[in-house]
């Protein structure tokens, strides 16, 4: 009893510590798509100065008790404080059972936003490749590069009713591709110079190392990769 009673104890001052640190938002909206594989979620987070995301950022967001996920905006709005979040869900885990059970009007709590690292190159082509994880990473890039002209990408969607939906839901360069055993003919197809040709890979660890070899083995060498775990 008294074991209990002190784990308790320091479970509620653990919480408490923990809330100390964290920030609030509130969900806007949430559209689960056909088929219960992804969710996009829209958020206003009104203790965010939007105006400083240069970069590709990220939220890591508590999912669960003690638990954190990192998830990146994209289609933000400075003036509003308001961005979206395009959410694989079509697997079991913390994140993927939270968003599945977010509702419009909840409040959500994440502890910080940071940068990935990935800002696109300011004057050269630049070419998004990534999976169904990383669609809002490929969508954020594209919102960074100026003039959009000079964004292309692919995303590999093995799922027919994801490839379906994003073309018909997003105005995008991004070509979709069914497997990653596409990509090299694809690349090719394309003709980068690699000289001006600058490859931001993300996704999971398995497809940005493949493509990531591929693409030097054609000759690319400028290339990114932000790597996600399962």
């Amino acid at each position: 009893m008294e074991t209990s009673t002190i784990q308790k104890i320091k479970a509620v001052a653990s919480r408490l510590t923990e809330n100390r640190f964290l920030n609030a938002g509130h969900v806007l909206e949430v559209r689960a798509w056909e088929g219960g594989t992804m969710t996009e979620i829209d958020l206003h987070l009104p203790e965010v100065d939007v105006h400083q995301w240069q970069a590709v950022p990220y939220i890591k967001f508590k999912v669960a008790d003690f638990t954190y996920r990192d998830y990146t905006p994209f289609g933000w709005d400075a003036d509003t404080s308001t961005c979206s979040l395009l959410i694989d869900v079509g697997h079991d885990g913390p994140g993927s059972k939270w968003a599945r059970l977010v509702n419009t009007g909840d409040a959500v709590q994440y502890f910080k936003i940071d940068t990935t690292h990935q800002t696109p190159h300011a004057t050269d082509l630049v070419v998004g490749m990534g999976d169904a994880s990383s669609l809002a990473h490929l969508l954020a890039l594209q919102q960074l590069t100026l003039p959009v002209s000079r964004f292309a990408g692919a995303a590999f969607l093995p799922d027919r009713t994801q490839r379906k939906l994003f073309s018909e839901y997003f105005r995008s360069p991004v070509q979709i591709l069914s497997n990653v055993g596409e990509v090299q003919d694809w690349i090719n197809e394309q003709g980068y110079c690699a000289s001006h040709s600058h490859f931001y890979l993300t996704g999971h660890n398995g497809l940005v190392s493949k493509i990531r070899r591929q693409l030097k083995n054609i000759g690319h060498q400028q290339i990114k990769v932000k790597g996600f775990w399962s």
